[in-house]
């Protein structure tokens, strides 16, 4: 019987599998850097070299490219790594400045190469792998990019070696190229957009199917139609090639489904202030000046720059930077006059954990004053003064300037009295948290009442904070007004309690003080429809007179006030009943 020997593994031949394919399913690591599930092997860089053994036999085969038929292989023998010592300096030859070439030179005792790199070497990082070309061509289906020349005087480039005119700035030769050597800007001059992560605040780019961020519920990827190249070139299809469980649908749609439910939790949360909108802190023009948000991503393990701190001007290490409280918070003039709450604490934490990343760094504090109302957040503040040695200075900056390649920020130190001009590499922004623009147009939709800033308006603030002015409607974390995530938590708990306990009910009991027509009154001008904020009151368009729904009316009195006639009153709550009432409160001071 057959049998296939990978490093000592014993497994079933299959002549459908390579043998790279084979050893990477038993756990078994063989460098490439010419292989893409989604293209035909090829064996060009010829990295994945394994030994064969059959029939006492041994040669030297790209795993890539050898089927896994019988015999013995093995991906690392004294030979192996010779022939892969050998490809590597002759890598390292051709694409001297390729620093992912030295890492894995570098595992191989590889440090240096007796071989002269070519003089007319085009690109000292290409190792013309050719999955660039492979890509555009096989993938895309574009083909703007080849081969041309002959011998050391072969490479990538376009048609003619000008510009290309049929190149779609799509990115696949940048994405696949194993050895960054390959820029979009080098065949086209057509201008390139790439793809912000939204979720990374814009410091790295991200694919056109992506999954949203790290924790999302469903954790599962998404695809953007509109920047996918399947849908603008119908030929791509990367991602459903590579996907080992066929789950990618193109022709998936999106669709609208309507739910019947008996009660809805509105938690929206909430948005930043626009940097744009802060010109006097450079905010949208100086690089290095970054809201909160941004530094979080900067700050977390699992980030863009894996927690290291850097400047988005230039990549570098800060070795100071400025935490700015209150920005457009308390400040009616310019912004809203609200306390964001969250700012002081979240700041400060930025601060420590800075001071963690980079010890030699030095972390300024201007604030208005510290609000820590909340339980060990003053202490938190004290280890930050004493252990971290965060410097806070008390007053708001007045302006934030480019100063050469630092940040210059102008302010007042109100304890001292003193004026402050420092100069540090970076400044992080606490701007004012505000309404989320997709929870307001969902508000609209609910027809829910709102403050003057956007903010859901509670029945009542002490005695029904989770209940919105619609019935079976409860709030939950910023939906209502900024708050820490302790509070929104406990909201959150508070608002499910609620659901439940209105579920339990075998009755729904509802204010008997709703709206009330006089069907003789009436002359079915529609000035209450329009009136109503919940739709329910309309006009029949039969009887041309107005027709409550009492299951939907909240008694607001909208429809009463806008009534020409006042055909509509409240039920138990009619003109008379208040006029009787006055009269009755007053007679006894008569």
């Amino acid at each position: 019987m057959a049998k296939l020997i990978i490093d000592g593994i014993e497994v079933e031949p299959d002549p459908n599998k390579t043998v790279l394919e084979v050893a990477n399913e038993l756990g078994i690591e063989i460098p490439t850097l010419c292989h893409h599930k989604a293209l035909s092997p090829s064996g060009t860089c010829r990295l994945c070299v394994v030994e064969t053994i059959w029939k006492g036999r041994s040669t030297l085969k790209t795993a890539c490219t050898y089927p896994a038929w019988e015999g013995e292989i093995r991906t690392n023998s004294p030979v192996v790594k010779r022939a892969r010592k050998f490809i590597l300096k002759l890598m390292l030859a051709a694409a001297p400045e390729a620093e992912d070439i030295r890492e894995l030179a570098a595992k191989y005792d590889v440090f240096d190469t007796e071989y002269k790199s070519r003089e007319s070497n085009w690109n000292k990082k290409c190792i013309m792998c050719g999955l660039c070309v492979r890509t555009c061509d096989e993938i895309m289906n574009i083909s703007a990019i080849g081969f041309v020349g002959r011998g050391e005087h072969r490479r990538i480039a376009t048609p003619m070696k000008e510009y290309s005119d049929i190149c779609s700035t799509c990115g696949a030769c940048q994405f696949v190229c194993p050895t960054n050597a390959i820029k979009v800007s080098d065949w086209t001059d057509r201008p390139i957009h790439p793809i912000p992560s939204e979720f990374d605040q814009g410091l790295v780019d991200r694919p056109a199917i992506y999954i949203p961020f790290p924790q999302a519920v469903p954790n599962t990827p998404v695809l953007d139609d509109t920047s996918c190249m399947h849908f603008k070139n119908d030929a791509c299809g990367v991602c459903s090639a590579v996907c080992p469980t066929d789950a990618i649908d193109y022709k998936q749609v999106d669709k609208i489904e309507e739910l019947d439910v008996g009660a809805i939790i509105v938690s929206t949360g909430f948005e930043l202030y626009p940097l744009k909108k802060i010109p006097e802190y450079g905010g949208g023009e100086i690089p290095d000046v970054i809201d909160a948000l941004t530094m979080e991503r900067l700050l977390a393990p699992a980030g863009p720059t894996n927690g290291i701190v850097k400047r988005p001007s230039d990549g570098k290490i800060p070795k100071s930077i400025a935490f700015v409280h209150c920005v457009r918070s308390r400040d009616p003039e310019h912004g809203v006059p609200y306390c964001s709450r969250i700012c002081c604490m979240y700041l400060i934490k930025q601060a420590m954990l800075y001071k963690h990343a980079v010890e030699d760094g030095r972390a300024y504090d201007f604030y208005i004053d510290l609000r820590t109302n909340g339980k060990g957040y003053e202490e938190f503040y004290q280890r930050a003064q004493e252990e971290e040695w965060v410097t806070f200075i008390r007053g708001k900056p007045a302006r934030i300037i480019q100063n050469g390649d630092k940040v210059q920020i102008w302010s007042t130190d109100t304890l001292s009295g003193r004026q402050v001009k420092l100069d540090v590499d970076m400044v992080v922004l606490a701007p004012a948290m505000i309404p989320s623009e997709s929870g307001l147009k969902l508000l609209k939709t609910l027809r829910l009442a709102t403050d003057e800033y956007g903010w859901i308006k509670e029945q009542h603030l002490k005695l029904r904070p989770l209940e919105s002015m619609t019935a079976g409607i409860f709030i939950s974390g910023v939906a209502q007004y900024p708050k820490d995530i302790t509070d929104t938590v406990a909201q959150a708990s508070g608002a499910a309690a609620k659901v439940l306990d209105m579920f339990s009910q075998p009755e729904l009991v509802r204010s008997p003080t709703i709206a009330h027509v006089d069907q003789e009154i009436c002359a079915g001008c529609g000035y209450c429809e329009k009136a109503c904020a919940y739709e329910a009151i309309a006009v029949d368009p039969v009887k041309h007179i107005a027709v409550v729904n009492e299951a939907l009316c909240e008694g607001c009195g909208a429809c009463a006030a806008a009534c020409p006639s006042g055909a509509v009153q409240h039920s138990n709550f009619f003109k008379n009943q208040i006029l009787t009432m006055v009269l009755e409160a007053t007679r006894k001071y008569s």
